[in-house]
């Protein structure tokens, strides 16, 4: 399918995919173009710069005016910022994936509350095995689980879908960790707020066209 080069592109972290979809398919959204980079860059916070910046350039290549990237900070320690900055990008505010869905003061709440918090989102409560557990090796390694978290108290479910089949997985989740298990249905509301603006206002010159998604 020939590429749309007028229509904004968002670049967004394979963890948001589903919400990402779910956001740039709404009616009354601008219309955009969606590609997300590999959710394995969640466990490698350090290879997310370079992902980024490859696809920028990429879409660049193809004469893309406007892209706008669908990650917070997601622990680069700065990194993905000076990248964005030498591309002239902008991205989602915030220090990470649950400061955008909670909103900053909500979170910022929850984090005074609780400094040893354990965050989860839908993602990772339906891939808590695959990226936690057996991403951190605690299936190999159960002696490992006091060094990881043993500074931790609780575990905050942040649900995007009200499921309670994924409720009761976050809950399994915090027991295998031995935290404290608290739920916090955010919704979509913040983070539809943090996307829409800057993709409204990267559409502003690009013609209405359906819209495609590559992930």
């Amino acid at each position: 399918m020939p590429v749309d080069i007028g229509r904004p592109l968002v670049i967004g972290c394979g963890a948001l995919a589903r919400e990402l979809v779910a956001l740039t398919r709404r009616a009354g959204v601008p219309e955009m173009d969606l590609t997300c980079l590999p959710t394995t860059l969640h466990n490698r916070p350090e290879r997310i710069p370079a992902a980024v910046r490859a696809r920028i350039r990429r879409a660049r290549a193809e004469g893309r005016q406007h892209v706008f990237v669908a990650y917070a900070d997601c622990g680069t320690g700065g990194l993905l910022d000076r990248v964005l900055e030498d591309e002239g990008v902008e991205r989602l505010e915030g220090a990470h994936c649950y400061e955008v869905y909670a909103g900053p003061a909500a979170f910022a709440a929850m984090a005074e509350e609780e400094l040893g918090t354990f965050y989860l989102t839908d993602f990772l409560v339906r891939n808590f095995d695959r990226l936690v557990v057996r991403g951190l090796g605690l299936d190999r390694h159960p002696e490992l689980l006091p060094m990881y978290f043993g500074n931790y108290r609780r575990l905050v479910y942040l649900s995007q879908v009200e499921d309670r089949a994924l409720v009761a997985a976050g809950r399994r989740a915090a027991r295998r960790l031995g935290l404290i298990f608290e739920h916090r249905h955010t919704g979509l509301g913040a983070f539809a707020a943090s996307l829409s603006q800057p993709a409204a206002a990267a559409s502003e010159p690009a013609a209405a066209a359906p819209g495609a998604v590559s992930l």
